[in-house]
């Protein structure tokens, strides 16, 4: 399947068959995918919880609306990020740059980011988004489906989760394997409704 194809077909399923699994390797290489995402500065803030413990998934489903995807699904990722990465030895980012770039960039993400704890939150919602798209398409490629969420009780998440203080809830990723279709699309805005030539 082209990217073109998992685009055009990718729903959000909310029916999942519960007795599937997928393999460790399969996981691995969503991972491994997930992890190509983009971030700025490359500082990688996006922090993947794969919920596999049958107990802390009904846990997590009671403060997500009771909704079933939450424990069926063969997957919950619950894509949090680490609102510090920034100042985590962020040499590690570019370690294996020319030395020219990184003494450059490496003094920069600290400038960018320090004191100002809103751009902090807003990077890490940019960067758990993209990495969630990057998850589903990929889950896509590999015959799975998906469902991205944001009803539940983000405060409660990161308890069940022990997320540290500098760690956020952003976003779950359900994979699986559908028990039936998604629902058509309900209706696409037009193009020139939401495609701006150079200002509104």
């Amino acid at each position: 399947m082209n990217v073109n194809t998992a685009i055009e077909t990718r729903r959000s399923v909310k029916s999942f068959d519960p007795h599937h699994k997928m393999t460790q390797t399969e996981i691995d290489q969503l991972m491994t995918l997930a992890m190509l995402s983009p971030t700025a500065f490359n500082i990688q803030n996006w922090r993947f919880v794969l919920v596999t413990d049958a107990v802390l998934r009904h846990q997590i489903r009671a403060v997500s609306w009771n909704q079933a995807q939450v424990e069926e699904a063969s997957l919950l990722i619950v894509l949090t990020a680490d609102l510090k990465a920034w100042e985590k030895q962020p040499e590690r980012y570019w370690k294996n740059a020319p030395k020219a770039a990184s003494d450059i960039l490496v003094p920069m993400i600290g400038h960018y980011y320090a004191n100002n704890n809103q751009l902090q939150r807003d990077e890490a919602m940019r960067s758990c988004g993209m990495a969630a798209m990057t998850i589903m398409l990929a889950a896509k490629e590999m015959g799975y489906d998906t469902c991205p969420m944001d009803g539940f009780d983000f405060d409660a998440v990161g308890k069940l989760l022990n997320l540290p203080a500098d760690h956020t809830p952003t976003m779950f990723v359900v994979v699986g394997k559908a028990l039936k279709e998604a629902q058509p699309r309900s209706g696409q805005l037009a193009m020139n409704e939401v495609v701006i030539s150079n200002t509104f």
